[in-house]
């Protein structure tokens, strides 16, 4: 394990909310991430399945988690399978855990091997009425490859046709949507690391380099910091480039005169950072660039303001889109005709503003949770307003991570150098 061992309490009090959920008499199934087959005899690195994690802060591959709180047997209130290992497998795989180490890991007492999973299935499954079976309900995914929580309900559908069936996502999302205070601290650890990546790649940045040794830059500084690596892929676009949103390739030459977009965030301890820079190559900002650039930085810190309890994700988009058009008419990129004149099924500012200014952020960089969903204390989204003039060859996108509080927001990010003046100091070799 590379980041600081989680207090098991963390997990304790997740389990104990999450079962206050349900229906009495139930049992709840929580699966392992697959290891994904790369090619040949290769796995793609394992990253744990974020709701088992949320669950028993358990990040190896296949575990399993059974909780039937109302269980006659109070040894089956809380059981953990895991991995049986054996000497074959130290040598070849390295170390699994024990069962000491993942009680002390989960606060689980009662730990089992997978392998005696079906000598025990039956007995906690008959001692229930109500099975909630888990799934990824992210509403843009969709996916071909089959998830072991699905192939597992299927399993227990199949063997146990006559139990009652319920969804579990929606209610371990609404729980992961308010962070404890623990993860909060996870989370301002993330974006610290990613503070230090920013700086460094600062001092980095100078016409000739390639979009990949930027990102090479991040990724040692994340690796340094203890981060499990990046949060998702990182975007490192130059030039043109940064007029594609989800750029990835990376390939090529930031040129002088160019702005170079660095969308990234390191992954601590499973918990996401997500910040978006945007700085010139050769450290000294065009009048133009500075232009649009203070227009989507004014729009970002009036946004920020926003993002307050009550307000949903479509509330606020609505009101930063308002924003938008006006910086966008003193731009000169649209006018006040144009503006009146729109198809409100795709609004004038959509030329250059085609995206969403805000998600949910945790253990996932797009974590659960709605647009609808009401903004409440310990939640954490994005704020990420943006401009892209393709025809200029010009992309700004700024992004910092907020945490709503019963006060208003704070920014966990606002330590990240992020106005024109401090940006260009900082390159300066």
């Amino acid at each position: 394990m590379r980041y600081d061992q989680i207090n098991k309490q963390l997990f304790i009090k997740n389990r104990k909310k999450l079962v206050k959920k349900a229906e009495k008499n139930s049992l709840f199934i929580l699966n392992a991430n697959d290891q994904m087959p790369r090619n040949g005899d290769q796995f793609f690195p394992f990253r744990q399945n974020s709701d088992l994690f949320y669950s028993c802060g358990i990040n190896q591959e296949k575990t399993l988690l059974l909780m039937c709180p109302d269980h006659p047997n109070k040894k089956y209130h809380e059981t953990l399978f895991i991995i049986k290992t054996s000497k074959l497998t130290e040598i070849w795989e390295g170390h699994k855990l024990t069962k000491e180490e993942a009680k002390n890991l989960s606060g689980i007492e009662n730990i089992y091997w997978i392998d005696q999973l079906d000598t025990l299935l039956n007995d906690i499954v008959l001692g229930t009425e109500n099975i909630y079976l888990n799934a990824n309900e992210y509403p843009k995914f969709s996916t071909e490859v089959e998830s072991k929580d699905e192939r597992f309900g299927k399993f227990i559908h199949k063997k146990y046709p006559n139990h009652k069936y319920h969804r579990l996502a929606p209610l371990i999302t609404e729980l992961r949507l308010q962070k404890e205070t623990e993860e909060i601290e996870l989370l301002i650890k993330a974006c610290t690391i990613t503070e230090k990546a920013f700086h460094r790649v600062l001092k980095f940045v100078e016409p000739g380099v390639k979009e990949y040794e930027i990102e090479a830059e991040i990724t040692h500084e994340f690796l340094k910091n203890r981060a499990n690596g990046h949060a998702y892929a990182p975007i490192i676009s130059s030039g043109k480039n940064a007029c594609v949103l989800h750029y990835i390739e990376n390939n090529d030459e930031c040129k002088n005169g160019e702005m170079v977009l660095m969308d990234f965030g390191s992954e601590y301890a499973y918990y996401a950072a997500d910040c978006t820079r945007t700085i010139p190559v050769n450290g000294k900002f065009t009048e133009r660039q500075k232009e649009i650039y203070n227009a989507v930085l004014g729009i970002l810190r009036k946004s920020i303001k926003m993002m307050i309890p009550g307000a949903t994700i479509n509330k606020f988009n609505k009101k930063v889109n308002q924003l938008m058009e006006k910086e966008l008419v003193k731009l000169g990129l649209l006018s006040e005709d144009e503006i009146k004149n729109q198809n409100p099924d795709e609004p004038a500012y959509t030329k250059y503003f085609m995206h969403g200014t805000s998600h949910f952020i945790g253990l996932d960089v797009h974590d659960v949770g709605s647009k609808d969903t009401i903004f409440k204390p310990g939640m954490l989204l994005s704020c990420e307003p943006a401009i892209y003039v393709s025809e200029e060859n010009i992309g700004i996108r700024l992004e910092n991570d907020i945490l709503i509080t019963k006060d208003g927001q704070i920014d966990l990010m606002e330590s990240i150098p992020i106005e024109i003046d401090e940006i260009e100091e900082l390159m300066i070799k």
